[in-house]
């Protein structure tokens, strides 16, 4: 393999798939990663959260634990693409400063927002399958999730399977343009807090 001395400069795309706990970000982003022409990685904030040891947690620090969490993640993130590198985000805006971070982070005509949903009935069966979730967490995200409001691009998981949906963003990708929903979200939410 060939050393290199100098690599060129680019920034990275970030497509960010948003949804509840149990909404399918997961299969859609595997899907991806399989199809797309150019090397993605695949950025889930669980990985993030396995990567803490499994020292207990104060209850009274455990909010402020995972926020730095969150925080660390969300920089990781804007880091890899920073250094050109291609990435597929597997999210859960549910609070409202997550979102206004990841604005002030990410640039964002590089990024493609994806809202990933389904029916909330069918939210609650996958979350019953997996047993791995608390109950009625993804019903309890729904609300904040998508209170922002703006998308790229919508992909329901009830009405089309992973690979559909990975199809839609993959060709998305290629007819790309401006302004982008994290450009529209910098210019309203994010300006009064950045």
């Amino acid at each position: 393999m060939e050393h290199l001395d100098h690599v060129p400069a680019r920034r990275g795309t970030v497509i960010f798939l948003n949804g509840t706990s149990s909404s399918g970000k997961s299969s859609i982003a595997g899907e991806l990663l399989r199809i797309l022409d150019e090397p993605y990685f695949h950025m889930p904030v669980d990985a993030f959260h396995a990567m803490r040891s499994r020292t207990p947690v104060p209850q009274d620090q455990l909010a402020t634990v995972l926020h730095r969490t969150w925080q660390g993640f969300h920089r990781a993130v804007a880091g890899m693409a920073a250094a050109g590198n291609n990435v597929v985000v597997d999210h859960v805006l549910s609070a409202e400063w997550r979102l206004k971070d990841c604005l002030s982070l990410f640039v964002p005509q590089d990024v493609v927002l994806v809202k990933v949903h389904c029916d909330p009935a069918e939210l609650e069966r996958r979350e019953r399958a997996r047993g791995d979730r608390p109950a009625g967490l993804a019903g309890a995200q729904l609300e904040q999730v998508h209170a922002h409001g703006v998308y790229d691009l919508e992909c329901d998981t009830g009405e089309a399977t992973p690979q559909e949906c990975a199809h839609r963003i993959k060709d998305f990708l290629g007819a790309r343009v401006g302004p982008t929903a994290f450009e529209q979200l910098r210019a309203t939410i994010g300006r009064r807090s950045l």
